[in-house]
């Protein structure tokens, strides 16, 4: 076996080739992209003699604290053994090595192939997920990293407004809501808003699609006409300015909030697993996207319902050591998974009866509510493990007989 530690950076990767004794046959700088890889191929090929098998590329275990890029596809693809190792382990093993603190490139590389030689037992090969399951992935982390970013702008949006226009928060409940996107626009400052007519506050909200127009538009007229607390002109017409300038970024992000999610639909409902998935309870497109993405379709990942539910940080850990014992939730997690599958298990609630008598069941044990559908989350992980192995969808009366049936009696 040969053993290879990668310390890579944007531009260039520190490597060393290492052999099962731990002695080191081969370390250098090599730059990112073919020119790097090829001479990297070259390395492991005279580390491995001139008699080389079809299968020797098999023989060679690589580490390195990534799982995506171009690079780490070419290994894959190369036929190497990959392990993305996490930085955290990373940095707990380097301290196995180096107690003083010290670190470099170099040093990274060499811990690295040594923990591979050493620890690969306890490490996670990278998963064999396809194009298409990548694919999904690039879209549906971008579609909900927009969706984040429009929250911290409507968020920005509401301490500007706060701080010198207390009037637009009573009159618009939603402020990135197109209506009262439109209006804030239109008149960005107390002024201008007050003289806003009925008309085009009426115009905007036909526009959005409002229902009761009449009715909302006296009542949004009204509020921007109170009598309100106000900053000095110069100050106001400050915020005034950026006001519209994070209007016009919540009116960009929720156009393509809704131009990307049409792709990760179209993306999600092409793939093969994406039946399953949509029938599980609380899952919709947009959700079962985010779980496909993050769980990857490599079905032998996983070897157990556990190592899924673990790496979803829906299962507890378990602290014990002598008389004491506590459990806790995990709070080192995925944070796009755990998102999604709380979301899923919030909506089960209210579309699967196993679900809410799951849910009801932890309440009356004394679990909070968090808990109860942080563990309720952790069911349905293994539910949809269960379902992906046989390659069946979900059926009600199969997931919670169990649960039906005590809820009954």
């Amino acid at each position: 076996l040969l053993f290879v530690g990668d310390d890579w950076a944007e531009d260039h990767h520190d490597v060393e080739v290492m052999d099962a004794s731990g002695r080191r046959l081969a370390r250098a700088r090599l730059p990112e992209g073919v020119a790097g890889m090829t001479r990297l191929h070259a390395m492991i090929g005279q580390a491995l003699g001139d008699d080389i098998d079809t299968d020797d590329d098999a023989r060679v275990r690589i580490g390195i604290e990534t799982d995506r890029g171009p690079w780490v596809q070419a290994l894959v693809a190369a036929g190497y053994t990959v392990y993305a190792v996490n930085p955290l382990q990373a940095s707990r093993y380097r301290e196995r090595l180096a107690l003083s603190g010290a670190k470099s490139d170099a040093a990274d590389a060499h811990m690295l192939a040594d923990m591979v030689r050493t620890d690969s037992h306890q490490l996670r090969p990278i998963a064999g997920d396809t194009a298409d399951a990548q694919a999904v992935k690039v879209v549906t982390r971008t579609h909900k990293t927009l969706v984040w970013e429009r929250t911290r702008a409507g968020q920005r949006l509401r301490h500007a407004l706060r701080d010198y226009f207390p009037a637009a928060l009573t009159a618009f409940a939603d402020l990135d809501a197109p209506d009262a996107l439109e209006l804030l626009a239109k008149a960005p400052d107390p002024a201008a808003a007050a003289r806003l007519s009925l008309t085009q506050i009426s115009a905007a909200l036909k526009r959005a699609r409002r229902r009761d127009i009449p009715a909302k538009a006296a009542t949004i007229q009204a509020a921007l006409r109170a009598e309100h607390l106000g900053q000095p002109a110069v100050v106001t017409a400050a915020y005034a300015a950026s006001v519209r300038a994070l209007v016009a970024l919540l009116v960009t992000l929720n156009e393509q909030v809704k131009a990307l999610q049409g792709q990760v639909e179209d993306h999600f409902g092409r793939h093969p697993d994406a039946e399953i998935i949509l029938s599980q309870p609380g899952l919709g497109a947009v959700l079962g996207s985010r779980v496909l993405a993050e769980f990857g379709d490599d079905h032998d990942r996983y070897t157990s319902a556990k190592a899924r539910k673990n790496y979803a940080a829906t299962s507890p850990i378990t602290r014990a050591s002598g008389k004491k014992r506590t459990v806790a939730a995990r709070f080192v997690h995925n944070d796009r998974l755990i998102d999604a599958l709380m979301a899923q298990a919030f909506s089960a609630l209210h579309t699967s009866p196993g679900a809410r008598a799951y849910y009801d069941r932890q309440r009356a044990r004394g679990a909070g509510y968090n808990a109860a559908l942080r563990q309720l989350a952790n069911r349905l992980v293994g539910i949809l493990h269960g379902c992906l192995k046989a390659g069946a969808v979900y059926d009600e009366t199969t997931a919670w007989s169990h649960h039906l049936t005590e809820a009954a009696a």
